[in-house]
């Protein structure tokens, strides 16, 4: 069962992430040409504000919604489930927002810097209360429902940031669009989700549970994103605005792409193991945690060894010219960092929540976030740019290798070394065909290094059986046979 629901949601939560690559990259494209590069810098610095906001404030209650609705549906307490949790969101936003304003109003910055900080955090009530409806839907197997919900936000959102930015909102008109398209799609998905509360009450004890399981969720995720983002405040510290704008670009350019199969395989793959640990026990879990590993080592360490090739041209066609160059250099450095980020939240980390040791994790995100401030300090008033790559890719090494030792004193999970191994050197053949491929430039060369590297590995791939490639795609993909009686 759980495997069929790997599957669906493999390829019900496909078109969702081809949506979010593709915006992505027009997001790249168009940004980096319509903005200033000390714009795009302070775009980066305030998405990278609302990201730490929005985790450290609401991300516990998400978290919470997807990891209980499971038991408290067949317990049959649904209504307390839903209550305890939206009427925790309307008192955590009511202090979130006066807080807010009074940051605002007290805050030493320029007009343009604090605009972009409000459109960002103001951003976030609309955003946090759309993720719990989607949280929602997508522990239930509404794989439609929170497939539509992603592509609404991530296309609307986008359009909306491109109208503002052309009518002369700059950096702060980029991070409003989110914001606004969420608040559009609240109008849609709120009621359904308000009535989910009728009979229902405020448990005390139920949101300290909730609490507790949660926060240590968020804590981890807050160092995951410190991770990604403290490093943009240190560069701008150090270096200025315009180097965050370039170490921005390239750092979208790889771990935008990376980001969206993690995401797909993740957003299949977590509630699938949530429910083969609830429904079948251990020996289902491991069957289960063993797809989801096979196909993430499979499908994105070629994807993180072909950003790294084709760098330079990918940098030629989508970032604009006064970022180009740098963009190119950075994105090498940050495809590794983006596997090994990826590796370590979406299966490494899955541990801990599965085993509700959540305050394990954070413990285990703590050692690489400490280490990246460690590092950026002593490297990039030396090195510039070139020290925040090294600093992100030996962070990222040294939390994957944290979360794999502490995960497996929780919940030891499959660890694919075969996959690893087959993976490992399919990705280097084909480095070394494309690697002798002429460098002819822009949309060219992309092209012709993209289609012979993607060729070589899949064919390599398929002979070595990464992942159980033979076996398992034409089962994601191909539609359900009908059963026939003997």
């Amino acid at each position: 069962m759980e495997g069929g629901m790997f599957r669906r949601g493999l390829v019900g939560y496909l078109p969702v992430h081809v949506v979010q690559g593709v915006v992505g990259l027009l997001t790249l494209v168009c940004f980096t040409r319509l903005l200033k590069p000390a714009d795009y810098g302070l775009y980066a610095l305030g998405f990278s504000t609302l990201s730490l906001c929005h985790t450290a404030v609401f991300t516990w209650l998400e978290s919470a919604m997807a990891r209980f609705l499971a038991p408290e549906s067949r317990a049959g307490r649904l209504p307390a489930h839903f209550a305890t949790l939206y009427r925790s969101w309307c008192a955590i936003a009511a202090v979130f927002a006066a807080v807010v304003v009074a940051a605002l109003v007290v805050l030493p910055a320029s007009l343009p810097v604090k605009a972009a900080l409000a459109a960002g955090l103001c951003s976030i009530l609309a955003r946090s209360l759309v993720k719990l409806a989607q949280e929602r839907r997508r522990a239930a197997g509404d794989v439609r429902g929170a497939a539509g919900l992603d592509i609404a936000q991530t296309v609307g959102g986008f359009l909306i940031a491109l109208g503002l930015i052309f009518i002369g909102w700059r950096a702060a008109g980029a991070i409003a669009g989110v914001g606004m398209m969420a608040a559009i799609c609240l109008v849609f998905v709120l009621p359904t989700e308000l009535r989910g509360m009728s009979g229902g009450r405020f448990e005390g004890a139920r949101a300290r549970a909730y609490a507790a399981y949660g926060l240590p969720v968020s804590a981890a995720l807050i160092l995951v994103l410190a991770l990604g983002a403290a490093d943009r405040f240190l560069i701008a510290g150090y270096l200025g605005q315009g180097a965050v704008g370039v170490y921005h670009a390239g750092y979208t350019l790889a771990n935008r792409t990376l980001d969206v199969l993690f995401l797909w395989l993740g957003m299949a793959g977590g509630p699938a193991m949530v429910a083969a640990l609830e429904r079948g026990g251990r020996p289902a879990l491991i069957k289960a945690a063993g797809a989801q590993g096979a196909a993430l080592i499979a499908l994105t360490l070629p994807a993180a060894t072909g950003l790294a090739l084709v760098a330079r041209p990918l940098a030629e066609v989508m970032v604009g010219p006064a970022l180009r160059a740098g963009a190119a250099a950075v994105t090498p450095w940050i495809a590794a960092s983006g596997f090994l980020c990826g590796m370590t939240v979406y299966y490494f980390n899955v541990a801990f929540t599965l085993g509700r040791r959540t305050s394990l994790m954070l413990v285990a995100m703590a050692i690489p976030a400490i280490a990246n401030i460690a590092l950026n300090v002593a490297l990039i008033p030396r090195f510039g740019l070139q020290g925040a790559m090294w600093a992100a890719t030996g962070s990222y090494a040294l939390g994957a290798a944290a979360s794999l030792v502490l995960g497996r004193r929780v919940l030891p999970l499959p660890l694919p070394a075969r996959d690893i191994a087959g993976a490992g050197s399919a990705s280097l053949i084909m480095a070394l065909v494309v690697a002798r491929l002429p460098a002819i430039g822009g949309a060219s060369e992309l092209l012709l290094k993209a289609a012979v590297g993607a060729a070589v590995y899949g064919l390599l791939a398929l002979l070595m059986d990464v992942g159980g490639l033979r076996g398992r795609l034409p089962h994601w993909f191909a539609p359900a046979r009908a059963r026939t009686v003997t």
